[in-house]
């Protein structure tokens, strides 16, 4: 079914795209181990209208290295008050799954898949942090769409420079902060409405 305001949008796969994009602890000249979620965004995006209906939203404060770097501090913008007192990542996977029972997107009928700019999110950054802390991660974080991938095959052009070069090539203004990862998943959602426009219908395309 078309949207209203866009009769070139088809009819998708899903009832919702959750666009996902964690920051995480960084260094610029030493590996730090290991590497935990520092900012957990996800965009509940409606994908009839593709318009964002629900945003879960949360800082998250690391135990291993609780210390931020200078570096991680000016790439995200989130700085050290900004995850002090924050829930710890076990909780926030609790928070988080409470926000989906709440939006309704666990419910038997619903059909949604999460949305990342690249594999490294749901294919290595959360695993890598639930085995790490012994905890489980659930079977709804193993589906998603990967946009890049979704970008080549919709315009036929490599996603060159990621989400940046992407949103250059769909002639999208650039919104907030490169790096905040709500800023990016608000991008991210712009990226993902445009290639429907285009006519685009999106298929989970998750590096196996």
């Amino acid at each position: 079914m078309a949207s209203s305001s866009n009769n070139s949008i088809k009819q998708q796969n899903y009832d919702y795209f959750l666009v996902l994009d964690f920051e995480a602890t960084c260094d610029e000249e030493r590996k730090i181990y290991p590497i935990e979620i520092i900012e957990f965004p996800v965009l509940k995006i409606n994908a009839r209208t593709f318009e964002c209906e629900s945003i879960f939203h949360t800082y998250v404060t690391p135990t291993i290295n609780p210390q931020l770097t200078k570096f991680c501090i000016d790439l995200t913008g989130i700085t050290q008050d900004m995850i002090t007192n924050q829930p710890k990542f076990d909780d926030v996977l609790q928070n988080f799954h409470l926000w989906l029972n709440n939006e309704k997107l666990l419910e038997s009928n619903t059909k949604f898949i999460f949305v990342t700019c690249g594999d490294w999110d749901l294919y290595t950054m959360l695993p890598s942090q639930c085995n790490y802390f012994k905890l489980s991660c659930a079977e709804y974080f193993n589906r998603w769409i990967n946009i890049k991938k979704s970008f080549k095959q919709a315009t036929g052009k490599f996603a060159r420079d990621g989400m940046m070069g992407m949103l250059k090539d769909l002639n999208i203004q650039h919104i907030g902060r490169h790096h905040s990862g709500i800023d990016d998943c608000k991008n991210i959602a712009e990226i993902l409405k445009q290639l429907a426009k285009h006519g685009y219908i999106f298929e989970e395309n998750r590096k196996k």
